[in-house]
């Protein structure tokens, strides 16, 4: 009997694709979740053939956040329950890129596809500028092909299935708000002059205005987005948009001029770009705020100051560990609270410094 030709191709994939599995497997712990091969020249171009519910992706500009990378990747792949498997893509300048081989292959070795990105040159000055070119090929890349992009920080550690990051048929976008208010605009009050000029430049108008709660100094704001952690679908173009707005902003001189004075304006310039295409290019009814469990700031505290603890990681899906680890406390892990197995797998990672 001759067997049909999908039959052949099924077993044809399974054979070539055995070794690499098998190669993958022999770089994991027996307690870690098996991996999906890397993508195939990934470094150059996009070459995935599939359609998928969801793509992770991240932005590293050093070899120390891709390190961190690694953690992000590994944490998908040990506790992402229905999401373990899915692509993770992790964006680097194409100017790095040959200085770190090494923590390519590491990364490879977890099913990540390694992508080159760069970012217009007149850009460069501003802080985080890469981080937002980088979204935005993220998005063009995975339109589609994925039907969810989460757009992730590198200093993001997933604990537990982030089964929010499913987004509902009705919903386009799902974020949480900025740590604490250090640069955003008072609900209820006049914007001040840079806001101001934010919208006027993004054609964001007051009637698009809500309020939300920043989570360690709860405050209550206008939007502002938290671009550490993004869920979108590709197809909306909304990290395209972002990318066209941080144009616009940073290259106003009204603008310029303001954060040219204030240090805290010029650092998140790229984050308040977000609001332009998000407000105007979303309906309020097709966003949802992440609940408190994802994004969860470890230790922002010890950090920042804030207005409670964030030492407990028992009910967290994902966290945020910033630069707390440069400089961790001597009995951090002692201190925080939650199942020891996950406690222990963060020391041996990120308590090695």
């Amino acid at each position: 009997m001759r067997l049909p030709v999908y039959v052949l191709s099924a077993v044809v994939t399974v054979f070539l694709l055995a070794p690499l599995v098998v190669l993958a497997k022999g770089t994991l712990s027996p307690s870690d979740t098996a991996m999906t091969a890397p993508c195939p020249d990934s470094s150059k171009e996009y070459r995935h053939s599939w359609s998928e519910p969801l793509v992770y992706a991240a932005y590293a500009e050093s070899e120390e956040q891709l390190v961190h990378a690694s953690y992000l990747a590994e944490s998908i792949r040990a506790f992402g329950g229905r999401n373990a498997h899915a692509p993770i893509r992790v964006y680097v300048p194409e100017d790095l890129v040959p200085s770190v081989d090494s923590m390519i292959t590491i990364l490879e070795s977890w099913g990540v596809c390694v992508v080159a990105t760069a970012m217009p040159l007149e850009y460069r000055g501003w802080p985080f500028g890469g981080k937002v070119y980088a979204a935005a090929q993220a998005e063009r890349e995975t339109a589609g092909k994925a039907m969810i992009l989460v757009w992730l920080d590198e200093d993001t550690i997933v604990l537990q299935e982030p089964g929010a990051f499913l987004l509902g048929a009705r919903t386009d976008f799902a974020y949480r708000p900025v740590m604490h208010n250090r640069s955003g605009s008072l609900f209820g009050q006049p914007p001040d002059p840079f806001w101001a000029r934010v919208y006027e430049l993004l054609g964001v108008d007051e009637n698009m205005f809500f309020a939300m709660e920043t989570p360690a100094d709860h405050q209550q704001i206008r939007p502002y987005f938290n671009a550490g952690l993004l869920v979108v679908r590709p197809e909306r173009g909304i990290l395209r948009g972002w990318a066209e707005a941080f144009e616009t902003l940073s290259g106003d001189p009204m603008l310029v001029a303001l954060c040219g004075q204030d240090e805290v304006k010029r650092i998140f310039l790229h984050q308040a770009a977000l609001v332009g295409p998000v407000l105007r290019g979303v309906q309020r009814e097709r966003m949802v705020e992440l609940p408190g469990a994802y994004n969860y700031p470890l230790f922002f505290k010890q950090m920042y100051g804030a207005a409670e603890e964030f030492d407990s990681i028992g009910e967290v899906v994902s966290l945020r560990y910033d630069k707390y680890f440069q400089h961790p406390e001597p009995d951090w892990s002692r201190r925080l609270r939650g199942e020891p197995e996950k406690i222990t797998w963060l020391a041996k990672r990120l308590g090695k410094r």
